[in-house]
């Protein structure tokens, strides 16, 4: 497992120093995050291109994602839906906070497993 980190750490830091790479996997990321209109826009790759050039580690940017994404999915039973988010910028209070969480790692995979468990019940 910990080989696994390693070499996901060193993919990010291949893709971080090639900013059209870190771009593309931003929107794709944004793109894919549950609760997104799943289509991309100019105000959108320019922010990618912003978080890219403030050296924004991609992995901050995807538990950001996921982070927004499950506050959004797991919610009480009868809650007022929530509507489409529609810019990437939506998420820039959680990329701002989880470079400042103090929590494990495998929270964030918690995170996820949850989503896709939240997905598969609709």
């Amino acid at each position: 497992m910990a080989r696994h980190y390693v070499s996901r750490k060193a993919e990010h830091q291949a893709v971080e120093d090639q900013p059209e790479e870190y771009i593309r996997q931003v929107l794709d990321a944004y793109r894919k995050t549950p609760g997104t209109m799943g289509t991309v826009r100019r105000p959108d790759r320019l922010l990618a291109a912003q978080l890219h050039q403030r050296g924004v580690p991609l992995a901050v940017i995807e538990n950001a994602l996921v982070l927004a994404a499950a506050r959004r999915l797991i919610r009480p039973a009868g809650s007022p839906a929530l509507g489409t988010i529609r810019s990437l910028a939506y998420f820039l209070p959680p990329i701002e906070e989880v470079p400042n969480l103090r929590v494990h790692p495998d929270y964030f995979r918690y995170l996820r497993h949850r989503i896709e468990r939240a997905g598969q019940a609709r």
